[in-house]
């Protein structure tokens, strides 16, 4: 019985090491980059983890400058997220919820196709993208969104796998109380799908916020800095000008604690609704 305790203890004590040992690699990157944001620095890069002298200037100059709009970059950046969040989480869990609870023709060769299509890496259309949305005069952030809401019907497996946990006599009875399928749809499927849309729309929140290279191949031919997403703004802050990977360094790495606080702030309040969201949907395909 000692044995096993010990053992036991032993276990406990390497799982424990094993993450603390996990976590400092997770969050040394984190911390250095908060550091990095408040080091006084007039050479490029920061080479240290501890800053050597504190300042705010980088967050000021992030905010003031005339050459990089940073606050068109987020207002920018805020309304396609928003707008791709409620559109695509709409679309997403509406291909969902009907491909769950719908049975007609040609069913399951759409899911088939739709799971091949998924599995081709999304940066193989965007020159085709580009040419289209040129076309049609649409290199703009009104193209960005529709192109962001037109590819969220193909990601309704993990939905899709929530609603088939949702037994079907509820919506039977339902019916055979009168209601019709969308009355089912909203007043049975969406308030018992909280969790997956949470999940849905922080997944459809997160894609626009953070990409940078479709946004950049689409709005780099404005030449106009004011019409750039946060992504690509802080990206083309490096690369604009020579040298400037190292004038405005510590002023990009400000950039980039601003944006990930909005994310962080929504992850921690939704965290719940969140994990609820990947484990229901992950039950059954």
């Amino acid at each position: 019985m000692k044995s096993y305790k010990a053992q036991r203890r032993l276990s406990l004590v390497f799982r424990y090491l094993l993450l603390t040992l996990l976590a400092v690699v997770w969050l040394v990157p984190i911390v250095w980059i908060v550091l990095a944001s408040f080091s006084y620095n007039d050479t490029g890069f920061v080479s240290t983890f501890w800053p050597e002298q504190f300042t705010i200037q980088n967050y000021i100059g992030i905010f003031t400058s005339s050459q990089f709009p940073f606050l068109y970059w987020l207002r920018n950046t805020f309304v396609v997220a928003v707008i791709s969040m409620v559109l695509s989480t709409f679309v997403t869990i509406s291909v969902a919820y009907a491909l769950s609870r719908l049975r007609f023709r040609f069913r399951k060769p759409f899911l088939q196709i739709a799971l091949v299509l998924g599995m081709f890496p999304g940066f193989m259309s965007m020159i085709a993208l580009y040419y289209i949305l040129k076309s049609f005069n649409m290199l703009n952030l009104g193209g960005l969104i529709l192109v962001y809401v037109g590819g969220a019907g193909l990601g309704f497996y993990i939905a899709k796998g929530f609603f088939d946990t949702i037994p079907r006599s509820m919506d039977e009875a339902a019916i055979i109380d009168g209601a019709t399928r969308w009355q089912v749809f909203i007043h049975i499927g969406l308030p018992m799908s909280r969790p997956m849309i949470v999940y849905t729309a922080l997944m459809a929140f997160i894609g626009p916020w953070i990409d940078f290279i479709f946004s950049g191949i689409i709005l780099s031919s404005s030449g106009n800095p004011k019409t750039y997403t946060i992504a690509y703004g802080l990206y083309n802050m490096l690369h604009s000008t020579k040298g400037s990977s190292t004038t405005y360094f510590t002023q990009f790495i400000a950039g980039c604690v601003v944006i990930a606080i909005p994310i962080t702030i929504l992850f921690v309040v939704m965290q719940k609704f969140y994990v609820n969201g990947i484990t229901a949907g992950a039950d059954k395909g």
